[in-house]
């Protein structure tokens, strides 16, 4: 860096990048040079000292790195596909994403009921397309009309779009924090856990006269919470309120709290989340993947790992993210039953699900389930369909 007449040398650092990896579905840490925005931001540090000039050395090959090249191609494929535009191949994009990120999005859509034998938009992947989230919670929250449990998959929904709301400490306060997130912890999984934080946040926010709704930042900070993302996630829950109604999708009443309530949120997750299914191939807490049969673990923060006393690991669990780094951990965890997949997810887990060890777990433990299924009367909530 050149200031005035001097020069201080700046070692241009790698930092590691989120990379979507199609194959595995799952995002990679790469560990990458900084970018141009970020070598534009140290020379807006160097003059704000005194006026001068910064240099950056790339090779070529650093600028063709493109956000929808790297990134899951889902939503854009639905997006797609709502403005009439069918043949992904002749779409001709600024910047080509790899065909297998195309198919890959195609395969996950056609999973979810997006599309129909035509290859066109379905009657669920149009609803889906109104909503503005990733298709698997769009699908969660569209089955939550389903289950009557629309209020709470809300708040799952917002929470997860929003910046994670769990402050990182530093390694001496990260007690101090679990300390004070255990009270928060749902038994029913990580899950239940982000509507307690929610609800508990909703509970510090009061009206002052004449003005709009004020939160306790205060109790945010005493309890390693970020304020900013718990307002952020009560902004894009109300904007997805806003869009249910417009498009007239039924909203239950809030249930949180009962067993049958945690149970239906846990069926709708599936829906949209199926493809994110792990069990525990050893009983220690290593979790094998089913879709592409990485190992993992929970993470650290998990409500499994840190409430007092620990609870064995669950057997199977629904997540929400995967990376592939140093830990290899899925975040945001919640326990599930193998018979709630099979009957949720009858056309993957019985056709287009691999032979595999957890496929043959799979089908024992619908096994030993299927006799009780059958006599048990259905006490489900009534289905929703789209009116005409």
């Amino acid at each position: 860096m050149l200031n005035c007449n001097r020069v201080y040398p700046s070692v241009t650092l790698n930092v590691l990048w989120q990379v979507y990896n199609p194959q595995i579905r799952a995002n990679s840490q790469v560990l990458r040079a900084i970018s141009k925005h970020q070598a534009d931001m140290r020379t807006q540090r160097v003059n704000s000292h005194l006026p001068g000039r910064s240099f950056h050395l790339f090779r070529f090959h650093f600028l063709k790195f493109k956000g929808v090249m790297e990134e899951n191609l889902s939503h854009l494929v639905l997006l797609l596909k709502r403005l009439d535009i069918a043949d992904m191949g002749q779409c001709k994009f600024l910047d080509r994403p790899a065909p297998e990120a195309l198919m890959q999005a195609l395969e996950d859509l056609d999973y979810l009921a997006a599309l129909d034998d035509d290859g066109n938009l379905s009657e669920v992947g149009i609803i889906m397309s109104e909503l503005p989230l990733e298709p698997s919670l769009a699908k969660a929250l569209i089955a939550a009309c389903e289950y009557d449990c629309v209020d709470e998959v809300l708040t799952i929904a917002a929470m997860l779009t929003a910046p994670s709301c769990f402050v990182t400490a530093e390694p001496s306060r990260e007690e101090a924090a679990v300390a004070h997130w255990r009270p928060l912890m749902h038994t029913e999984g990580d899950h239940m856990t982000l509507i307690n934080i929610y609800n508990a946040f909703l509970e510090r926010t009061y009206t002052r006269a004449g003005n709009s709704p004020v939160t306790d930042e205060a109790w945010c900070t005493t309890n390693f919470l970020s304020h900013a993302a718990l307002r952020l996630a009560a902004v894009i829950r109300a904007q997805l309120l806003e869009v249910m109604q417009r498009i007239e999708l039924p909203v239950s009443l809030p249930a949180f709290g009962c067993q049958d309530n945690c149970t239906n949120i846990k069926r709708a997750l599936i829906s949209g989340f199926f493809l994110k299914v792990a069990h525990d191939v050893d009983g220690s807490g290593n979790y094998l993947l089913l879709t592409h049969r990485h190992v993992a673990h929970l993470h650290p923060f998990s409500s499994y790992l840190c409430r007092q006393p620990r609870p064995d690991p669950p057997g199977w669990v629904l997540y929400h993210e995967f990376t592939v780094s140093r830990d290899n951990c899925v975040r945001i965890a919640s326990e599930v039953h193998p018979e709630m997949l099979v009957e949720l997810a009858p056309q993957y887990f019985l056709g287009n699900l691999p032979s595999s060890d957890g496929k043959e777990l799979l089908m024992e433990g619908v096994c030993r389930s299927v006799c009780s299924m059958k006599t048990k009367p259905q006490t489900g909530s009534k289905r929703w369909k789209k009116p005409t």
